[in-house]
């Protein structure tokens, strides 16, 4: 008697579904829901120990939780970090991800803001992704849309 692993494939759902082809139209429409995040353009401000580079968030959704459709604010990383922090203590049943570390040598080179930008990037599309944070989390949708997002109005 053989034993039929159940991870094995099987052409059972074949036999029941037959397979059809897409229409250009279900290829080429919106999802049903999406949501799009890009952290670019970094730019660097001020002289001296007063310097700090900020980033461009651009978010595109059709998510209902969103109150728009499309937007784009700037954020220092002193603000992903207090968006981290915030969105710690109201969602405790999520495992929130790290932020990319702190530099404390050239800085402000491309190569160190570069890397930063893909980690904060990478950061977003995770914390924005989960199904719980993107229906339930208040902060989230104003830290992504809202230009005047301050930290203060959170804790």
């Amino acid at each position: 008697m053989t034993t039929v692993s159940p991870f094995a494939r099987s052409n059972a759902f074949d036999e029941i579904v037959p397979a059809r082809e897409q229409t250009i139209e279900e290829m080429y429409s919106v999802p049903e829901s999406f949501l799009e995040i890009e952290v670019r353009n970094p730019q660097t401000h001020g002289f001296g120990r007063k310097m700090y580079t900020d980033y461009e968030v651009v978010c595109k959704t059709n998510i209902p939780a969103f109150k728009l459709r499309h937007s784009l604010v700037r954020r220092r990383y002193s603000d992903f970090e207090a968006f981290r922090d915030i969105l710690e203590h109201e969602s405790t049943r999520v495992n929130i991800p790290p932020l990319p570390g702190k530099v404390f040598t050239n800085r402000f080179s491309d190569e160190v803001i570069e890397t930063r930008r893909e980690g904060l990037e990478r950061f977003l599309c995770v914390v924005a992704g989960h199904p719980l944070l993107q229906t339930g989390s208040k902060v989230l949708c104003a830290f992504l849309q809202d230009p005047a997002w301050d930290k203060s109005q959170w804790v």
